[in-house]
């Protein structure tokens, strides 16, 4: 009898440390790499880059965050930072910081059917979005050149590591 009180015990033990560990996440805390597969125009990339910076600034707001860019593609990375420049942000690129303020935001575009699929990236929050791209000088019904949204904004809020 106490050899099968043992073995369910042992049995129950195994059970609840697989259970924990199918709770943890794949990812780490770190960000995504920064990475543009897609061929963008300069429009497309532009009129991307300030709909999601736009959506950014609900969840990371401007004004007191710096934010330190990551990435060194030639069309979305500069369109990514003069939109965060224009909505208040300050931006650093290739910079090492100290500064408490600073939120480190990587980005990735990649083709996906006929769309592309982006995703803005910090340690506080991860917003992607699915795009469709026009023709050089389409305007969208909502005024956007070059790209409109094709799906809705998907936000996933990141804990902070001193949170719970």
């Amino acid at each position: 009898m106490s050899k099968l009180l043992s073995y369910l015990r042992f049995s129950a033990a195994l059970f609840c440390l697989v259970v924990l560990a199918a709770c943890q996440t794949m990812g780490g805390t770190g960000l995504i790499q920064s990475e543009v597969t897609a061929e963008l125009s300069s429009d497309a990339a532009s009129s991307i880059a300030a709909d999601m910076v736009g959506r950014l600034a609900e969840h990371v707001g401007p004004g007191n965050t710096t934010i330190a860019l990551r990435g060194d593609d030639a069309v979305f990375g500069p369109a990514l930072e003069t939109s965060l420049r224009e909505k208040g942000y300050a931006v650093v690129t290739d910079q090492a910081t100290n500064q408490a303020a600073v939120e480190p935001l990587a980005y990735s575009v990649d083709p996906f059917e006929d769309s592309v699929l982006v995703r803005i990236s910090t340690l506080k929050v991860e917003l992607t979005r699915m795009y469709t791209l026009g023709t050089a000088g389409t305007t969208g019904a909502n005024g956007v050149n070059g790209a409109m949204p094709a799906s809705p904004l998907s936000v996933m809020q990141r804990r902070s590591a001193g949170g719970s």
